[in-house]
């Protein structure tokens, strides 16, 4: 079984280190970057499945990373590393996005419990999102279409945006925002490039009459059910 990939971005090297090596001793596969800048960096690169963020770094503090990070991706897990006490910073780390929360000093066992926690309660919402959709059926975690005994694998990308499409269904989902959450930025390119993926899920859907994908224009598209 493949380990779990954990990204740990923390700028004092000797903390950093020890908890790189507290959590490869529970199988863990850790990716350490030591600013904020790397551990974007990483992020893009390595898809890891859970973050584990300083707060106070330099380049770019963890607060800036979970936001980015959030941008594109609303479901993986985030911790934050602090010496900060304040309320107000606790605070702003879950409006942020952040799912936990901890304040140095700490133990390694409480991390590690936090983690597992996290990873657990992830597994569990991604294996219960099968999403129905007239008469096809989505597993969203697995990306597959299904229609009666057909199945149809989806990429990545065509995944995610079907995923908000019926999360959002008879309603506009704002071409801006889904052009920023899974492309990044909403320029023109990545728009263009949005309306071919929303023409390649109007074919793999054109089995059942009841569904449309319209275009709204100048707000975005509406899956209509």
């Amino acid at each position: 079984m493949p380990k779990t990939t954990i990204l740990l971005a923390e700028d004092e090297p000797a903390l950093g280190q020890i908890i790189k090596e507290s959590l490869e001793t529970r199988d863990f596969e850790v990716l350490l970057c030591k600013d904020g800048e790397e551990a974007m960096e990483t992020y893009r690169l390595q898809s890891p499945k859970l973050l584990v963020l300083d707060v106070m770094m330099p380049k770019k503090d963890g607060f800036s990373v979970a936001k980015d990070i959030r941008a594109i991706d609303d479901t993986i897990p985030i911790i934050f590393l602090t010496a900060k006490s304040q309320t107000q910073d606790v605070v702003e780390g879950f409006t942020i996005g952040g799912n936990d929360y901890l304040k140095k000093p700490f133990s390694m066992e409480e991390l590690i419990v936090r983690i597992n926690n996290l990873l657990h309660r992830t597994k569990t919402q991604q294996t219960s999102e099968i999403l129905e959709i007239g008469t096809y059926r989505f597993d969203f975690p697995k990306q597959q279409l299904h229609f009666k005994d057909e199945s149809q694998l989806l990429t990545h990308r065509e995944a995610h945006l079907l995923f908000h499409l019926i999360k959002n269904r008879n309603q506009v989902l704002d071409r801006s925002l889904i052009l920023k959450k899974l492309w990044g930025n909403d320029d023109f390119f990545s728009a263009r490039s949005m309306d071919v993926f929303i023409s390649k899920l109007r074919k793999k859907l054109q089995k059942d009459d009841a569904i449309q994908i319209i275009n709204v224009r100048g707000f975005g598209y509406k899956l209509v059910c």
